[in-house]
């Protein structure tokens, strides 16, 4: 298998191989799961997979934080400038 072989997904986009690794790459790098990993032997396909669960959490934690808000928001008074900045923080 040559690692300059192309890959064609929906359209005319081609990734090469070599395209592939270098993303998955760059995924080890941001995903603190592998990133704090001693080993740099982590599949690619495993790479994948926590760079899933990782974005789940993140999904996870800023709906978490909304709700926060939104109760913080119910507690203080409506016209103030706290409020103010709440309600800006949950539109964004």
């Amino acid at each position: 298998m040559s690692s300059r072989r192309s890959r064609q997904s929906s359209g005319s986009t081609r990734i090469t191989d070599d395209q592939i690794i270098e993303l998955v790459s760059k995924l080890r790098q941001l995903v603190p799961e592998i990133r704090h990993r001693r080993s740099d032997k982590v599949s690619a396909s495993k790479v994948l997979q926590e760079t899933c669960n990782y974005i789940r959490s993140l999904h996870k934690e800023v709906d978490d934080l909304s709700e926060r808000l939104s109760q913080l928001l119910a507690t203080i008074d409506a016209d103030s400038a706290e409020a103010a900045i709440i309600r800006s923080l949950i539109n964004q």
